[in-house]
Formats: C-alpha cells, structure tokens, sequence
C-alpha cells in the first residue's frame, strides 16, 4: 500500500485492521505543524460499479453527520476531511492521544464504583447530544470509548453508521440494502440483533460497558434470568450500592420500553442515587441483666451528653439537668457496685453472664486502615516532603470518607492519634540512587514508554502549563513526535538531602529531522514516600 494517502497524509504506522478495513496513524504533510490524525480505510462488501456509486452518496452524506457531531463536541473526535481513493473510502479524524477502557482495564485492573460513576456522568451527555442529532451510535463498547490523556474525559469513538453503509449490497432484484448487523455481540441488545438499532439500544449497550469495568466480565460470561433474559452480575460486584446496581440493572433490561427511555433520564438517575442511604444496621437484643459498655455501632458517631449543644438562654437549665443526671449516674455506679461486692462474697454459684465479644469490640473501633486509597488518584499522591524553594508546597488532601459498605467507625472523641515518632519506627526503605533514576527515566523515553515516563513527573511539574500547554499530549508530541532518541553521557549528584535531591545529567539528543543537539538539565528530585520513588519536581 502506497504511504502517502491522498497526495498529502503520510502513513506512520497501522493502529488496527479488520472486516472494514484499516485504521492508520498518519501526518498531514500540508500543515505547518504536520499534525498527526488517525485514517480510517473503509472499503465497500461488494465490487460492484452500482453498489460502488450508491455507498459514495452514502458515504458523503455520513462524513457530513461526523463533522457535525465534531464540532458540536469535544468528546468526539473532529473529522477533518473525507476523500475516496483506488475504489476505497478513508475517513481522516482527528488523532486523540488516550487509552480505551478495555486496555485501562487490562493494565490497572477492576475499577471502583466511583470511578465507573465519573466515566458514566461525563459519557451520558455526549451520548443525549448524539441522539438529539437523531444518530444511534450502535457500537458502544470499552473499545469504543478512550479517557483522553490530556483531561481523562471519556471520548466515544467509531461510529458503527458509516460501516454500516459500507456493508451495502445491491440483492438479485435489484434493490439496495445493508447486508451486516453492526455492533459487537454481546454489547449488542435483541431488538439490534435483527437490525432494529434505536436510542435505548446505545443505553443497553453503556450499561453493559460499565457492568464490564466493575466485574472484568464480558456479557457472555454472565448468567442470564430464564424468566427475564436480563443479564444477572451482581454476585460478581458485592461491593457496589444498591442505588448504583439498580440503574445499571434498568439500563441492561431485556426489553428496550424497560430501559431508560434517554440518556439524560439515565444521568438523573445517577445524581439522584449519588448519595445513598447507608445500609440499615442489623438489630441485636441485648443482653439480659447485662450493661455493656457504650459500643460505636457501624455507621453511628458515639455522642457524650456533654458534647450536646444548648442554646444560652437554657444554660442554668441545663446545667440542673446535666447534674441530675450526673447524680443519677453516680447512683447507678454504687448500686451496681454494691450488687458485684455481693455476688463475690456469695458462697454460691451464679451462673455465668454472656459477655460481648471481645473481638467483635475490636473490629469495630478499628480506626480506618493505611492502606485505603481514594477512588479517584492522580498519577501520583500527594508529596508531604519539604519542596525546594523554587516550588509551591502541595497541599495536603484530606482522607476519603468510608463507603456506607465499610466496617470502619469514626474515631470517638478520646481516641488518640498516631503521632509521627510512633509512626517513625518503620523499617526504612532502601532509596535508590537519584544518579540511577535519571538514567532509568530517560531509557524509559528511549523505549517509547512515554506514560511510565510521564508517570515519574511530580503532579506540579505535569500540570507546568509553560512546558506541558496541553499535558499529556504536549509530553508525548515532544519525546514521541521530534525525539528519535537520547544519549546520556554523564550524570552527577550536586545536592542530596533526606527527602530531595540535585542531579546535574549532560545529553545528546538526537531528532527525528536527523539533527543532534547537546543539552545539560538541573533536575531536581523529590522522594515518594508513599511509593518508595523519586519523582522529578523541576527540570532547568
């Protein structure tokens, strides 16, 4: 195949293939800037002059939606031109640096409730934009949908109508017709089967999308309910809400007038269930002639008497109260002490008294553990190291709540926290060498793994607007775009401390134009506490 598409896109590499055609990453060579955009070649079923003719119309008309929906969104991706060539049809779109939800998946593992809530809440409204345009998308799936590197919003890709027009045949009468279903079995409802594609088809097919992050199942590895035909997946995610489960469960419904009947309608759902009520806490009868000592139950804050608020006017009143109750406390305590002494001076046997476990006790007035992270993480947590002067001091997040599911109990108020020298006598962690992980970031850009690469850079410097304007993008468009390769000729430690470090690296770089250009960078380096690394703060 020819490398240079239309006189003008130089193909740089294949990004995929299949029943369609091929997907290219390409560079338009008459821009300024040879911006890189992704070529879809899609190529007719039939080789027919007439079929040929009549998906040329078709073709035209749905590049023309395409660039419509482009422009009205930022979620989809821009078409910028369409053109056929040698009996084919290429679509070329704008190049969105990102990475599916199926390979996101694959690399990090199941993703939380809150997570797949963020991707839904950003998603549903390019999809109700969509449909207001009167477009099924009729492929919605996790290969379908890329979190965008730059700002982690979720893009919905590959629209299944053009493919659709490609399939067109032409039948022994003479009659046109769209010879192939388009969508993805399992992903795809009944009524798209039998080429019936409506609104709450791409509901169905979201739902089972977000089914897919919280379980890593594909819909063919569910059982199904006999009676119903809806999937059944729950037992696969214990730990979503119920408010949660039930819009997933009214999104995959088998019929499609039992689904949401829009996407907007799905998104309300979702705000109105954002803040469920904590699940109802099993009643236990106590004990008989047993006073156990106050217990923080599940989801309760143990409240002193004391700590009750009382309007100032009321002050005198309620200190009479607080008396008597004072009096009456102390009562209680010299009466049941005067039971005990008696009991003990007793010859004769008592039978035993059932006691509160005492584990039980423990397990639930454990403070909450170390090692729970926040549902939604940056590339890296926050650094609560001293910064060099040159760099703002990162402010510090505060602990995520405790879902309504967790075992966890706030701290009643007498309750001492950990202090920091207690914590101190943990085993220290060997660091390695800040010379060492200089020449490690740069082998890493060498081999074109440019998010480990990025992955090593302290929040604050990823989000420097002067060197990375566009993030993520703007990262990948140097090391990737103009970058052939690095050469690291010396590396020296300047400065160290316990938590910082200066390393001074002497380079060579070498540009995919065929120039070299020698270059010297100051990096300064703070220690990861919390993931046993360096991170680089600055660069000069």
């Amino acid at each position: 195949m020819q490398t240079l598409l239309n006189h003008r896109y130089q193909v740089i590499q294949t990004l995929g293939s299949g029943g369609f055609g091929e997907t290219f990453l390409a560079e338009d060579t008459q821009m300024p800037s040879r911006r890189r955009c992704v070529i879809k070649q899609l190529k007719p079923i039939q080789d027919n002059p007439q079929v040929y003719q009549l998906v040329q119309q078709r073709f035209q008309r749905e590049a023309a939606i395409l660039e419509a929906l482009g422009d009205g969104s930022d979620q989809i991706p821009r078409l910028y031109a369409y053109f056929s060539e040698n009996g084919q049809f290429y679509l070329v779109q704008e190049y969105i640096q990102g990475q599916t939800l199926t390979a996101k998946l694959q690399q990090q593992g199941l993703m939380s409730e809150s997570t797949v809530k963020e991707i839904l809440t950003n998603i549903l409204p390019v999809l109700d934009y969509v449909h207001s345009k009167g477009i099924v998308h009729r492929d919605i799936k996790p290969d379908n949908i890329l979190i965008r590197y730059a700002d982690r919003k979720p893009i919905l890709i590959d629209f299944g109508a053009v493919k659709e027009t490609i399939g067109t045949v032409v039948t022994p009468s003479g009659n046109s017709t769209r010879s192939i279903v388009i969508g993805t079995p399992g992903f795809m409802p009944s009524e798209q089967t039998v080429g019936r594609p409506m609104f709450a088809s791409d509901i169905y097919s979201l739902g089972l999308t977000a089914i897919y992050l919280l379980t890593g199942k594909m819909p063919q590895e569910l059982a199904t309910d006999p009676a119903t035909g809806t999937l059944l997946w729950r037992q696969h995610a214990l730990s979503v809400t119920p408010s949660f489960a039930a819009v997933l469960d009214k999104a995959i419904q088998f019929s499609a007038g039992d689904r949401f009947a829009s996407a907007r309608e799905m998104l309300q759902a979702l705000h109105a269930g954002a803040s469920p009520l904590p699940p109802t806490v099993p009643y236990s009868q106590p004990l008989a002639a047993t006073v156990p000592p106050p217990q923080t139950s599940q989801n309760t804050v143990a409240v002193s008497p004391g700590n009750t608020y009382q309007p100032p006017a009321n002050q005198s009143s309620s200190s009479g109260q607080r008396g008597i109750l004072i009096g009456s406390i102390i009562a209680g305590g010299l009466i049941g002490a005067s039971v005990i002494i008696g009991i003990a001076l007793s010859n004769k046997p008592q039978p035993s008294q059932p006691t509160v476990s005492s584990t039980q006790s423990t397990t639930n007035n454990q403070p909450p553990t170390t090692n729970q992270q926040p549902t939604q993480q940056s590339n890296f947590p926050i650094i609560s190291a001293p910064s060099p002067p040159t760099l703002e001091e990162p402010q510090e997040t505060a602990s995520p709540e405790p879902t309504p599911d967790s075992d966890i109990t706030e701290p009643t108020p007498n309750q001492t926290p950990i202090s920091e020298d207690t914590q101190a006598t943990a085993p220290q962690i060997d660091k390695p060498s800040p010379e060492e992980f200089v020449r490690n970031y740069y082998a890493t850009i060498n081999q074109g793994e440019y998010q480990a690469a990025w992955n090593q850079l302290s929040p604050n410097y990823q989000n420097n607007r002067r060197l990375h304007p566009n993030g993520y993008l703007s990262y990948v468009d140097w090391w990737g775009g103009q970058v052939q390769q690095v050469e690291v000729k010396q590396v020296s430690l300047l400065e160290t401390g316990t938590e910082t470090a200066t390393v001074k690296a002497q380079l060579k770089y070498l540009l995919k134009n065929g120039k070299k250009a020698p270059g010297s960078v100051n990096f300064s380096l703070l220690w990861d506490a919390e993931n046993s690394k360096w991170v680089v703060a600055d660069a000069r």
